[in-house]
C-alpha cells in the first residue's frame, strides 16, 4: 500500500508564489519519475511538471520560467515551486509518481487546491 500525500496549496494574489509537496509512504523500493498535474474546474486534467529519477525536468509551456520541480529521494518527496502566479493557475494540483515496489505501479495524490485571485 502506497499514499502520496500532497500539501501547501491555498489561495495567493496574482504575483504571489507557493511551494507545493508531495510525499510518499508506504511500500516503496524504488520511485522512478514523479509529475504534477493539474485540473481547473471544467477542463480536463492536465500535465504541469515532471521529474525523472536522475533528475531530468520537463514543463508544460504555460509555467515554464515560473515553476520548478524538484524531489528529495531521500524523503520520497517532490515539491512544485511556484512564482508569479496568475488567475489561470488555478486549479487542483495532483502528484503522480511511478513506483516500483513488486512491480511498477502509478499512484495519485488527493489533490491540493490552489486558488490565486486577481
Amino acid at each position: 500500500q502506497v499514499q502520496l500525500v500532497e500539501s501547501g496549496g491555498g489561495l495567493v494574489q496574482a504575483g504571489g508564489s507557493l511551494r507545493l509537496s508531495c510525499a510518499a509512504s508506504g511500500s516503496i523500493f524504488s520511485i522512478h519519475a514523479m509529475r504534477w498535474y493539474r485540473q481547473a474546474p471544467g477542463k480536463q486534467r492536465g500535465l504541469v511538471a515532471f521529474i525523472s529519477s536522475g533528475g531530468t525536468t520537463n514543463y508544460a509551456d504555460s509555467v515554464k520560467g515560473r515553476f520548478t520541480i524538484s524531489r528529495d529521494n531521500a524523503k520520497n518527496t517532490v515539491y512544485v515551486q511556484m512564482n508569479s502566479l496568475k488567475p489561470e493557475d488555478t486549479a487542483v494540483y495532483y502528484c503522480n509518481a511511478d513506483i516500483y515496489y513488486c512491480g511498477y505501479v502509478s499512484y495519485w495524490g488527493q489533490g491540493t487546491q490552489v486558488t490565486v485571485s486577481s
